[in-house]
């Protein structure tokens, strides 16, 4: 079959446009049949990393707006921080076991966000090697966390965002729930100081009660050559019922960013530079967290 060249995408949605998925069901149906032509025909195109954005919007961010709005019942504190144009870079702290901390950021910064942005996060090189997920993060705006990576992202003017903890974030037991692991070696600050954006801290409360980690298998990980496979109060006792993350509470805070346009270029090769720009940048994620903790209340209040 002869491929279909991909063609140019319609206008993006308007800021005062209702979300998809909402209107009328007549409305609704039309448009699910005009993205299936579309789609067919090939009327799309993917940027250079892979990212598609109307399957983006329409598909995947679809599939997690429920667990946004219904089950985590996420809301947002200061989004207005994170700049409506230009490249800036949004850096979170991660936890959860599993990764849904990120999603519900991208949710956030697309349909809650005044511009609604997407989010080009940075992953792990463990993400691109699965075959199913690695794809979809791909077309989800996802790309490796490498310095080349995010300096084409941030000059082009994206929104980028970074989760410096990693599995060690993700992977640490709830014991320490709350408490920043070390942010690794700056390599995100000055990929924001050789493009000159603003770095705007971001603290995301709730993810670290979807699946508490209460101990896991290291041989079976190691075996398995992955991070951990994680003990919860629920997994693996329930089997896959027992990977349902649990219904907390989530608010996701943004705090004032952090400009590194007044910096010259030259600062992201002095060590020392960038290890207190991170240093900074860690602590007023920690400080931001602590703030939104009371704020949030109970973890677990009834779900509506």
């Amino acid at each position: 079959m002869t491929a279909i060249p991909a063609r140019v995408l319609p206008l993006p949605m308007e800021p005062d446009e209702d979300p998809p998925g909402r209107g009328d069901p007549d409305s609704r149906i039309a448009g699910i049949l005009d993205f299936i032509h579309r789609r067919l025909a090939g009327e799309y195109e993917v940027d250079e990393f892979g990212f598609d954005a109307e399957l983006n919007d329409k598909v995947l961010l679809e599939l997690l707006r429920p667990l946004y709005r219904h089950w985590f019942r996420v809301e947002t504190v200061d989004i207005s921080n994170v700049p409506d144009t230009g490249g800036a870079l949004v850096v979170a702290n991660h936890s959860g076991t599993l990764p849904l901390d990120g999603l519900m950021l991208q949710v956030a910064l697309h349909d809650d966000h005044p511009a609604r942005r997407p989010m080009r996060a940075l992953g792990a090189d463990l993400v691109y090697k699965l075959p199913v997920i690695g794809h979809l993060a791909r077309k989800s705006g996802h790309t490796l966390a490498c310095p080349e990576d995010a300096d084409r992202l941030l000059r082009g003017g994206e929104l980028v965002g970074v989760f410096p903890e990693g599995f060690k974030g993700i992977g640490k037991p709830f014991s320490e729930r709350y408490h920043l692991q070390r942010f690794g070696r700056g390599g995100f600050v000055a990929s924001a100081i050789r493009a000159g954006v603003p770095i705007v801290p971001c603290a995301i409360v709730g993810a670290e009660e979807i699946y508490p980690k209460i101990g896991d298998f290291p041989a079976l990980a190691r075996l398995l050559g992955v991070p951990y496979i994680p003990i919860t109060p629920l997994f693996p006792w329930f089997g896959v019922l027992g990977l349902i993350p649990l219904p907390s509470k989530w608010l996701i805070g943004f705090g004032t960013p952090i400009r590194t346009d007044e910096l010259s270029p030259a600062v992201a090769d002095d060590p020392m530079a960038v290890f207190n720009l991170t240093d900074q940048v860690r602590e007023s994620v920690q400080q931001l967290l602590e703030e939104l903790l009371p704020r949030r209340g109970p973890a677990f209040p009834p779900l509506a």
